[in-house]
């Protein structure tokens, strides 16, 4: 299969990035960095989550951020809505996009919403009914595709099941999240041949954490299985609070890099993007996670 010849990527750092910090973030900081992806140029910038402050923190100032950013004609400010309370949140806040996520496997799905993965998708079916009404779109996440920190591995057909029910329900697209960074470039691309067989790829996406350096490499199995859309985070932010050891997303420079290199279309400017993450990890007091960052940085 050729490469695609445009890959649209969808920046998570605000949210799925920012989510594990245990140092408070300022609201001031965040629209500055969700004002510096703008302006980088990404089409899709996922701002916040509406989810209970006491499960976490870190989201707490979620509409405060959806007021006070610059919003780009174009792009997309997206925010993460777990239930019906958190989608009428982000419905005042005045969210265009939200995103739902369900678990490929039992076990996770017990840990992190406290709910088996069929009464996650139940949960689902108001908040779908409630962003059609209001004309709001639903992506939809599925976690630990290519393993799960309490379960081992996790088998295609049982991610496809999810991902169908997700696509089924009304999510115009179904991102695949390798939540613990343990999927190889082989097992990422049968996923993608067996997931593909019941949605169709071009309504599928790729969200590959680092924990084991293969994210770039996973990155580049899905573009040959003809996926172009891809989550991605700034500086490599984030990790997941209930996979321990999971270290951030792919670092969406390290991926705009991998995509210029191949002559793919972004519509991102690196220069920009490099400079964003090196506003945050400052704000952070840490290094990118960035390889082309550190790269950039040292030379």
């Amino acid at each position: 299969m050729s490469l695609p010849s445009h890959v649209r990527l969808v920046e998570v750092g605000p949210r799925d990035g920012l989510q594990n910090e245990a140092q408070p973030i300022s609201v001031t900081d965040k629209v500055q960095l969700v004002d510096a992806l703008s302006a980088a140029g990404l089409s899709y910038i996922e701002v916040g989550s509406f989810v209970s402050p006491k499960w976490v923190p870190q989201m707490a100032g979620s509409a405060e951020v959806f007021a006070q950013i610059q919003r780009k004609p174009g792009v997309t400010y997206g925010a993460l809505a777990p239930n019906l309370r958190g989608f009428e949140d982000a419905l005042a806040a005045g969210v265009k996009e939200v995103a739902v996520f369900a678990a490929a496997s039992e076990a996770f799905s017990q840990r992190n919403i406290n709910c088996s993965i069929s009464e996650s998708l139940e949960r689902f079916v108001p908040i779908i009914a409630a962003a059609k009404q209001q004309g709001v779109s639903v992506r939809g996440y599925v976690s630990c595709v290519l393993g799960c920190p309490y379960e081992g591995a996790v088998a295609p057909e049982q991610v496809a099941a999810v991902a169908r029910e997700l696509f089924a329900m009304g999510c115009y697209e179904v991102s695949l999240g390798d939540t613990i960074g343990t999927g190889t470039a082989g097992a990422t691309r049968r996923l993608f041949e067996v997931v593909g067989a019941h949605v169709p790829r071009d309504k599928l996406a790729g969200h590959f954490h680092d924990t084991y350096g293969q994210a770039v490499a996973n990155v580049y199995a899905s573009l040959l299985e003809g996926i172009n859309v891809f989550d991605s985070s700034i500086a490599g932010l984030g990790g997941c609070p209930y996979a321990k050891g999971a270290s951030g997303n792919v670092a969406t420079e390290d991926v705009v890099y991998l995509l210029n290199g191949l002559g793919i279309e972004t519509g991102i400017d690196l220069e920009q993007l490099i400079l964003a993450g090196r506003q945050i990890s400052n704000v952070l007091g840490r290094p990118s996670g960035s390889r082309v960052a550190k790269a950039r940085n040292a030379s």
